[in-house]
C-alpha cells in the first residue's frame, strides 16, 4: 500500500524531492534489518501545526542506535531542525505522521557492523488520521511471543524487530480480529504489535512492567503522568492472559494508534462492549493536549505557529516556531 507522501524529504542533510531519496540494493539494512526509526505525531488544529513529544523522540531515536553501535552523525538539534524543516517545507496544514530513520548503507553482507559503517538519514511525512476505530477495536493473544531482551534489545527501536510484530499481526487477522496481544517469554502480557496496553480494574490503570519485554512507549509514558495529575491510581507490574478477561477496560497506546479502546478480547466483551469511563477521559485528555488546549501540557508541543499567506507585495514566509 503506497503513502501519500509529501512533495519534499530530508536525506543526509538536504531536502530532495521524493523520487530522488534512492539507495542501492546492497544497502545492509536491506539485508540484515539494521535500521532504526521513530514515528512522531504533529497535529493541525485549524490554525497551528503541533509536534508533540519532539525531543523524547529525538533522544530514544539515537538511544535505539547505541544498542548496535550504529552512528547517527547529525546531532540532535540537526535532526530535531530537519523534522521541523521537513514540515515547513512541504507547508503542511494537516495532522501528520513523521517518520525519522536511519540505517546502515552500503557495507555489503559484513555482520560486523561498528560506528565506523557507513549511515544514512531520512526524513518523511504524509498525512495520517485515525489507525483504528476510536469506538474500539477486537483483539486476541497470538501463538507468538515477544522476543526477549535476552536475545535483542527490546527497548531498541530497530526494523529487524519488527517482523516479531508482522507475524503476530498476520495471525491476529487471520483470527478475524483487529489487533494482536503478544504475552512474552514467561507467559505475561507484554504489548500489542505496535502499541503498549493498559487495563482497568477497580478503577486502577494498570500497564505491564518494561521486564515483560514492552517497549517503553512515549504515548505509554505521557498515559502514566496524565493518570496520576488526575489522581488515579497508575501501577506498572507483570500480569498474566487472564487478567485481561477480569479487565474493566482496555485500551492501547502507541503514536499511530493514539488511544485506542479495546472492546472485545478473545471473543470475549471487555466491560460493557463500549469504550470505559477511563478510556473516554484518556483518549480526551490526550486529544485536549495535542491540539494544544491543555497548558498544563504545553512544554510536550512544539508549535509551528503560521503566520499568513503571502501576498504579491509581501515575501514568501510560511512559519516560525517555538517551543512551550
Amino acid at each position: 500500500m503506497g503513502l501519500p507522501l509529501s512533495k519534499y524529504v530530508w536525506f543526509d542533510g538536504k531536502y530532495v524531492v521524493t523520487e530522488k531519496a534512492q539507495v542501492p540494493i546492497t544497502t545492509h539494512a536491506i539485508h540484515y534489518g539494521t535500521s532504526i526509526f521513530e514515528g512522531i505525531r504533529a497535529y493541525w488544529n485549524g490554525k497551528n501545526l503541533h509536534i508533540f513529544r519532539l525531543d523524547e523522540h529525538v533522544k530514544r531515536f539515537r538511544k535505539s542506535g547505541q544498542f548496535y553501535d550504529i552512528s547517527l552523525n547529525f546531532t540532535d538539534k540537526e535532526i530535531s531542525d530537519a523534522i521541523i524543516g521537513i514540515c515547513k517545507k512541504n507547508k503542511i496544514k494537516k495532522s501528520c505522521y513523521i517518520r525519522p530513520f536511519y540505517f546502515v548503507g552500503d557495507y555489503g553482507i559484513n555482520l560486523h557492523v561498528t560506528k565506523k559503517a557507513p549511515t544514512n538519514v531520512a526524513i518523511f511525512t504524509f498525512p495520517f488520521g485515525d489507525l483504528f476505530n476510536k469506538n474500539g477495536i477486537t483483539a486476541s493473544v497470538v501463538s507468538w511471543r515477544k522476543f526477549s531482551d535476552n536475545s535483542t534489545p527490546t527497548q531498541a527501536k530497530m526494523g529487524g524487530n519488527y517482523l516479531n510484530s508482522i507475524i503476530a499481526t498476520q495471525e491476529a487477522k487471520r483470527n478475524g480480529v483487529d489487533e494482536a496481544i503478544l504475552l512474552d517469554q514467561d507467559g505475561n502480557v507484554s504489548e500489542a504489535p505496535g502499541e503498549n496496553i493498559f487495563i482497568v480494574k477497580e478503577g486502577q490503570l494498570i500497564t505491564p512492567s518494561l521486564s515483560s519485554s514492552a517497549l517503553e512507549g512515549i504515548t505509554r509514558d505521557a498515559i502514566l503522568k496524565i493518570g496520576k495529575d488526575l489522581d488515579i491510581d497508575v501501577i506498572e507490574r507483570d500480569f498474566k492472559r487472564s487478567e485481561l478477561f477480569m479487565s474493566e477496560e482496555i485500551f492501547l497506546t502507541g503514536t499511530a494508534a493514539e488511544i485506542t479502546p479495546v472492546i472485545s478480547m478473545d471473543s470475549k466483551k471487555i466491560g460493557t462492549g463500549k469504550p470505559g469511563d477511563i478510556t473516554k477521559k484518556m483518549m480526551q485528555e490526550y486529544l485536549d493536549i495535542v491540539m494544544n488546549k491543555n497548558i498544563d501540557y504545553a512544554h510536550w508541543l512544539l508549535s509551528l505557529i503560521h503566520i499568513s499567506e503571502p501576498t504579491r507585495r509581501t515575501p514568501i514566509s510560511y512559519a516560525v516556531f517555538c517551543v512551550k
